[in-house]
């Protein structure tokens, strides 16, 4: 079954460690708040015969999330893995395409080179610059009326599972789940800049199912397909990409409001079968016409099928097999600029 107690922690960096020493190494994160103490154990290596993660950092993280994250209370936040919350997922919630994590080890010699010093950098920039934040998305484990074991604070508290959670098989089968991924989101006031950090496990297929979070093997399209059920990740050879929206555009939205797609590959591509989504799901499907290599299309969004919101949002394009093939989003701050197009 999903992960049990799957929340987000806000707080302040005071310390950490290297993950080093055991077959399934951690790097642990001493998080403060409000003097309060947590431990944030963030996996560095596999246990499986591919032991390197995969990783993405995102060092201009700008989400429609932020604005949720901007309002939260420093301190434990016990999420539902529900959309529509802050919680995360790698394949619905757009948070950065899924197709550019590469591998990293856990430790190299050499500086700059391994996970442990990536994780080294952020966390101590944090620690040493005043108003610095850290969210951190996983599982609570138990609290324990006992001292920490790396840190020595009591209560021992903290999370794990602070990375992907969902396209698991064989003996993590039953840790899947949707909107319930982990991972790491710095925010740093002197730049203004928020750093995303995501881990996933070179087992974990980027193709789910939209109810159970468990892999899919194959490029099936049901007889009768729910909204709900619509995205799933497809390969990363798809060649069709958003680019471009004007979400706000200049007098009134209904009608002017667009969306750019641009064909990247070599290959023309038809448009039949295509399909367009919002953050409400809502669907819009495509017109049956040819985009050329290099290409581009402007989808004028005029009828009421589909609206984009001002306060931020997303947009999942949907391949003929009704499998996500790319997907994008946008904070409520670029939606503000009325008239200017926001690309991607």
């Amino acid at each position: 079954m999903p992960l049990h107690n799957y929340a987000v922690l806000k707080g302040n960096v005071i310390a950490y460690k290297e993950g080093r020493g055991n077959h399934t190494p951690h790097f642990q994160i001493n998080i403060e708040e409000n003097n309060n103490y947590y431990r944030a154990a963030v996996s560095v290596q596999s246990a499986s015969n591919s032991p390197d993660l995969k990783y993405k950092v995102v060092t201009d993280f700008d989400h429609y999330l932020i604005s949720g994250l901007n309002q939260l209370e420093d301190g434990l936040h016990y999420l539902p893995s529900e959309k529509d919350t802050l919680a995360l997922d790698y394949i619905r919630g757009n948070l950065f395409d899924i197709n550019d994590m590469q591998l990293i080890p856990h430790h190299k010699k050499g500086p700059k080179n391994d996970l442990n010093d990536l994780l080294i950098f952020y966390t101590h920039k944090a620690i040493r610059q005043e108003g610095a934040k850290v969210y951190v998305f996983g599982e609570c484990w138990p609290i324990t009326e006992e001292r920490d074991r790396y840190f020595g604070f009591y209560p021992a508290q903290g999370l794990h599972d602070i990375h992907m959670n969902q396209g698991n098989s064989d003996f993590l089968l039953d840790d899947n789940g949707i909107y319930q991924d982990g991972g790491l989101l710095f925010y740093f006031p002197e730049d203004e800049q928020w750093v995303g950090t995501f881990l996933a496990f070179q087992s974990q297929t980027i193709h789910t199912h939209n109810q159970t979070g468990h892999p899919i093997t194959k490029k099936k399209k049901p007889a009768l397909v729910e909204q709900e059920d619509l995205i799933e990740q497809a390969s990363a050879e798809e060649g069709l990409r958003i680019v471009a929206a004007l979400a706000n555009p200049d007098g009134k939205d209904e009608g002017y409001e667009t969306v750019t797609l641009l064909n990247i590959s070599d290959k023309e591509i038809n448009l039949k079968g295509w399909k367009l989504l919002n953050q409400n799901k809502d669907i819009l499907h495509l017109p049956e016409t040819n985009i050329f290599p290099g290409d581009s299309y402007k989808i004028e969004l005029t009828s009421k099928e589909m609206s984009l919101s001002n306060q931020g949002g997303l947009l999942t394009l949907l391949d003929p097999e009704d499998l996500k093939a790319h997907g994008v989003s946008y904070s409520k701050e670029q939606a503000q600029k009325e008239g200017w197009t926001i690309l991607f």
